[in-house]
Parts: structure tokens; C-alpha cells; sequence
């Protein structure tokens, strides 16, 4: 099968772009003919006129058809699979394959459809005024970056393809990462037969030694960004509780970072790789993640999922969809630093209970976010799209 894969990239690469590189060489491994094409971010035209032709184009943008016609006539796939068209393809893609006859897969990885600030989060706290009501809303808050100009152009091309039944009628299949995210998708107007749930996945990092040591004393690992939304601060407070021989290994940069030192019980690692966050997983006693927003699909949960290392989060969204409270980790009210550090103290003094939460939570990854798992998935949802 040729499948082409369409990709708007973030001038600061993240989850999304892996996810992208990840499904392309799975499909691709499997002898599928993938096509990737990408334009980036870090190529946006500068100054104020560059800035204005990608404002008049975010909604539709009629030379990214005329490329995208051009792809599809050459390559000829049997299927488009697009992850991100914000916002310089726009979802004038849509209308290429349409009259090109291929169908269409787009994958759900925010909430940007739906969310001028993509976030469904406002002022630090969940907001989802957009999902029902107009998303011109997010104009008077300034939702996009901050900037009230920024938000009505990303607004508009909400609310016209809203208005438009784009999604509707433009798109044969749409994936949402977790059932969580697909409740919101469908509470927005999506119609909820078109939309598949299928999650990422990572690849097996223990295939032949899956069995790690965590009853030993050991440190507890935060791996993601260092902002407000990822509940850094409430992690902070929960942290200043316990005891300095609670060490609590933070890997990752962010706008917060200034917060970190002069802690006795906190040691700062910065950024860390694919490779040293995977050797961490294997020496920690959990992981926690204490994210305030709902989360598109955290990866760094079902990495850990796959080290077979417990995990503590929030009851919230995407995260308490994927762990199952006492079963394959604990889930503790979002914001709460006191209910954070309670269930913290109680996976250190309970290491073998923790480690039957980890056993299990190695056994979820493996029913549910392998590799071969997520191709069977994958395909099934592309010849869905195609029937």
C-alpha cells in the first residue's frame, strides 16, 4: 500500500513529530510505500508581512492544494494520512484528496480543531468554553501564545470549518488517541462514527530482560516539560513534604527550571535522551506525572508502562484513561500536593506492592502499545477509511 503522510512540523520538535517518524517507519518496515511530506515551522516567513500571508492562509491555503494535487497525481497513495496541517498546509488538503478520490486519516493529536489554544487549558486551569460555544472566545483571553491577534485567525479557521461541516464531510476517518479525547471530539460536533481510537505506542525497550530490580531504595523520576500546565509547582510543594532522603530525579528543561535548585531533595538532570531516560525508568522507584491539562497521549507514561515502572498521576483526562487507579498505578487528584505526597510516601514504604502495580503496568504495554499492536490497529483504520 502507498501511503502518504502529511505533517506540518513545530519549531520546537516534541512528541508529535516522534509519533510521525515512528508510524512511518513502522508502515515502511512492513513493506508499505510511505511518502512523508513535511513543511516546518522554523521556515515561516518573518516580519510583519510574512506574518500576515500566514495569517490569510491558516484557513485555507490554495497553494499548499496546488502541491498537495501535485503529490497525490505523482505518488498516488491509497490513502493520506494527515497529523498536522496547522498552519501553513491548512485544511485545503482535504480538498486535494477529495478530488483526487483518495481517502483521508487524520489523526487527533490535540485539541486544536476544537481549541484555538489546543490545550483546552486557559490561565492554568481546564477550559472548554470552545467545545460547544464559539471559539472567538478565545480572542477576548488571548489563547493562542498570548496574543489576541494570533487567536481570531486560528478562531476563524475553527469556527469556519466548524460552520462548513469540514470536519464532517472532509475527513473519512479521524484517530483520537485515547477515549477520553474522543468524548470531547464528539461533545464538539465530530461525528462520532468516523472517529477510531487507537493509541501510540513505543517500542519494547526490555524485550529479553523485562525483569527490574525496584525493591531496592531508589529515586523517584519526573520526565517532561518544566511549565505550569505539566503540574511542575504542585509536584514542587508535594516534594518540599517529604524527607531529603526522598530524591526525586527531574529530567527535562522549561520556563520553570528557575524553580528547581537549592532543593536537598531534588536533583535537576536537564535534558536527557531516548537512551538515558530508559536507564533511568530501570532504576527508579515510579515515575510521576502530575500534568493539570488533559494531555494529548503522554508517551512518557507508556515508556514507562514498558520498563514495567509504576506510574503516579493525575485523575485526569488521557492519564486516567490509560492507568487504572490500584491496578496498574494510582491516580491522585490533579493539583492536590498533599494527596501527591500521601500516594508518593506510600509507594516507597509498599516497594513490593509497587512493584505488582509495575508488573501489571508491563503487561498493559504489552496488550496494548507494542509495535505490532499499534500496525494491526493502524491498518485497520486505514482500510476503514478506504471501504
Amino acid at each position: 500500500m502507498k501511503i502518504l503522510f502529511v505533517h506540518n512540523r513545530y519549531q520546537q520538535a516534541g512528541g508529535e513529530d516522534n509519533v510521525v517518524t515512528a508510524e512511518a517507519k513502522l508502515l515502511a518496515d512492513h513493506g508499505h510505500e510511505v511518502e512523508l511530506w513535511s513543511v516546518d515551522n522554523k521556515d515561516l516567513p518573518a516580519g510583519l508581512t510574512g506574518k500576515i500571508k500566514t495569517a490569510m492562509t491558516t484557513s485555507y491555503s490554495a497553494a499548499s492544494k496546488a502541491i498537495a494535487s501535485d503529490k497525490l497525481q505523482s505518488f498516488k497513495p491509497a490513502v493520506v494520512h494527515v497529523h498536522n496541517f496547522f498552519p501553513q498546509i491548512s485544511p485545503s488538503i482535504y480538498d486535494a484528496c477529495l478530488e483526487a478520490g483518495v481517502p483521508v486519516v487524520q489523526t487527533l493529536h490535540n485539541y486544536r480543531l476544537i481549541c484555538p489554544g489546543a490545550m483546552l487549558m486557559r490561565d492554568g486551569k481546564i477550559c472548554e468554553q470552545c467545545i460547544t460555544g464559539s471559539p472567538y472566545q478565545a480572542v477576548l483571553h488571548g489563547c493562542y501564545r498570548g496574543s489576541k491577534l494570533g487567536s481570531l485567525v486560528v478562531a476563524h479557521m475553527v469556527a469556519q470549518h466548524r460552520q462548513q461541516g469540514t470536519w464532517q464531510h472532509k475527513v473519512n476517518r479521524f484517530i483520537a488517541l485515547t477515549n477520553f479525547a474522543k468524548s470531547k471530539f464528539v461533545e464538539a460536533g465530530f461525528p462520532a462514527d468516523k472517529i477510531r481510537v487507537k493509541a501510540n505506542f513505543v517500542h519494547d525497550p526490555l524485550p529479553e530482560s523485562p525483569d527490574v530490580d525496584r525493591t531496592l531504595p531508589a529515586f523517584c523520576l519526573f520526565v517532561g516539560r518544566l511549565s505550569e500546565e505539566k503540574g511542575l509547582k504542585t509536584l514542587l510543594k508535594a516534594w518540599s513534604t517529604m524527607t531529603d532522603k526522598t530524591v526525586l530525579m527531574v529530567a527535562g528543561a522549561g520556563p520553570l527550571a528557575n524553580l528547581l535548585p537549592g532543593k536537598n531533595n531534588i536533583e535537576t538532570l536537564g535534558f536527557q535522551n531516548a537512551k538515558q531516560i530508559s536507564a533511568l525508568m530501570q532504576q527508579a522507584a515510579f515515575l510521576v506525572l502530575p500534568s493539570e491539562w488533559y494531555e494529548g497521549f503522554p508517551l512518557v507514561l507508556v515508556e514507562a508502562f514498558a520498563h514495567g515502572l509504576p506510574v503516579l498521576a493525575s485523575n485526569l483526562g488521557s492519564m486516567a484513561d490509560i492507568i487504572k487507579d490500584g491496578e496498574n498505578g494510582l491516580l491522585f487528584t490533579p493539583g492536590d500536593a498533599d494527596d501527591l505526597a500521601s500516594k508518593a510516601k506510600w509507594l516507597l514504604e509498599n516497594p513490593l506492592k509497587a512493584k505488582a502495580l509495575g508488573d501489571k503496568a508491563r503487561r498493559s504495554f504489552l496488550e496494548k502499545y507494542t509495535a505490532e499492536q499499534n500496525y494491526v490497529e493502524l491498518m485497520a483504520i486505514y482500510e476503514d477509511a478506504m471501504a
